[in-house]
């Protein structure tokens, strides 16, 4: 798998480890029971500080997204196929709101009107 980051964006480091991985799952690249790199590892490849991909994983444990251990590293848990099917799910739904014409704005206010009557 494939993480990469971009030094020049405005995003923190730690969060584009962690977008990197969550848009792995959601291509399908990584599944359940997949080991990410070793923090390590992932850290000298970038040329970024350890403890940056460290709290990237972090926020990818807190999410649920990823076991955390010592010794074994980071696994990829089963709620990231339920992450997955979620993704499918809304680019199903984003897909057929622009086939209707509609803009980014109004697919958006559609899912919070939703979730207010839900």
């Amino acid at each position: 798998m494939l993480i990469t980051i971009d030094p020049a964006a405005p995003m923190p480091l730690a969060d584009q480890v962690s977008a990197s991985v969550r848009a792995a799952l959601a291509r399908g690249d990584i599944k359940p029971g997949d080991r990410l790199p070793a923090a390590r590892e992932l850290a000298s490849a970038l040329g970024i500080n350890l403890h940056t991909v460290l709290r990237g994983y972090r926020q990818l444990s807190d999410e649920g997204l990823v076991s955390l251990r010592r010794g074994r590293g980071a696994v990829v848990s089963e709620a990231a196929s339920q992450h997955a099917a979620l993704v499918d799910l809304a680019r199903d739904f984003v897909a057929a709101a622009r086939r209707l014409g509609a803009t980014s704005d109004e697919i958006v206010d559609t899912v919070r009107v939703t979730l207010d009557r839900a």
